[in-house]
């Protein structure tokens, strides 16, 4: 049987030799108890790559942001995100059924929210609308293809957000992605947050946790939240030591990945029937319109998983493809024969 190329998500990758041998190795002890000292670890390296003052290790990227979003907001709050953004559309409503919050979505180009978008959905205190009591961005945007932030934007935001008394957090799950892209180290394109939430699962290749970061006072509310989600586990660092691998190893290779995205997006580009942008495709992620084949976006996925390639339909009519550290090159090329193929057959069937 071949081997599978699966590019669904960056998720999906199973720990390294290197993060095996720490997680057999690790030191461990009661996290709830703060007597874990690889989790100690993890936490204080996070923190200091992130140039914060702490950091809190959690199961997943989701409780770090709900975390996040409990701490920065009161119940009956407004948060503003992105109409595509993950909290709002892969968290299960929890910013309302934890928090007691709403969401004010708002739709921008390719996921970017400015300024100008934000400020005149801005609410402060009425009689008759819920105040806004938090701004939440995501870095790199997923949703609309690993989009990336530019500097001067996030800073604009936090800056005017900070002057109308409204805290900004950071939904960077792929934070390092982005900041490989920019050239910029992930501290800097994310000093003004007031919290962060990255993922050691995603392009870092950890197979569990994320992390949140922020003032000391934040996360020690943090930790409390944490608590009452269920999030604090016990010997933990069988976990952060795969965690503290993928955190200084991770990084390190992820233009390899964006070379491979660049790589799908171009060759897709030339396939009958297919729409996409590659100059649009930065990071990992490539997203892309087979409204033109025919097919579904499903039926192509169905198509593509009989030769053994895994791809993710996120419409009826586009494929999500995310490359990561157990697809190479030559994995790339594969998927794209399958696709050609399931693509041209279609196009037979369609002539005939």
């Amino acid at each position: 049987m071949a081997e599978i190329v699966d590019l669904r998500s960056d998720t999906v990758t199973r720990p390294t030799p290197a993060m095996r041998k720490a997680m057999a190795q690790a030191e461990v002890g009661d996290d709830v108890y703060r007597e874990d000292p690889t989790v100690n670890r993890l936490e204080e390296r996070a923190a200091e790559i992130l140039g914060r003052e702490a950091a809190l290790f959690v199961p997943s990227g989701t409780m770090g942001n709900q975390t996040a979003i409990r701490v920065h907001t009161d119940p009956g709050r407004e948060v503003i995100c992105e109409e595509r953004s993950h909290i709002l559309n892969y968290e299960m409503a929890m910013m309302s059924a934890f928090s007691g919050c709403l969401p004010r979505a708002v739709r921008a180009l390719d996921g970017i929210l400015t300024w100008p978008a934000i400020a005149g959905e801005i609410r402060g205190r009425s009689e008759h609308h819920a105040r806004t009591g938090l701004i939440s961005l995501e870095n790199t945007s997923n949703l609309t293809g690993g989009t990336v932030y530019p500097v001067e934007v996030a800073e604009e935001i936090c800056d005017r957000a900070h002057q109308a008394h409204v805290p900004v957090h950071l939904d960077g799950a792929r934070i390092f992605n982005a900041a490989v892209y920019l050239g910029e180290s992930a501290a800097a394109i994310s000093q003004n947050f007031d919290s962060v939430m990255f993922c050691l699962s995603k392009g870092l290749g950890a197979p569990v946790g994320s992390v949140l970061v922020g003032s000391q006072e934040f996360i020690e509310e943090a930790r409390l939240v944490r608590k009452m989600l269920g999030g604090g586990m016990r010997q933990a660092g069988v976990l952060a030591a795969a965690g503290l691998v993928a955190l200084e190893e991770g990084p390190k290779r992820l233009h390899i990945d964006h070379e491979n995205a660049r790589f799908l997006a171009e060759a897709l580009s030339e396939m009958p029937g297919i729409r996409i942008t590659p100059a649009k495709v930065v990071t990992n992620i490539v997203t892309f319109d087979v409204g033109g084949t025919g097919l579904t976006a499903a039926e192509i996925a169905k198509r593509l998983t009989a030769q053994n390639v895994l791809t993710l339909a996120f419409s009826p009519t586009i494929l999500r493809m995310v490359t990561h550290y157990e697809v190479d090159r030559t994995g790339c090329e594969r998927a794209i024969r399958a696709l050609r193929d399931a693509v041209g057959r279609a196009a037979r069937q369609t002539v005939h």
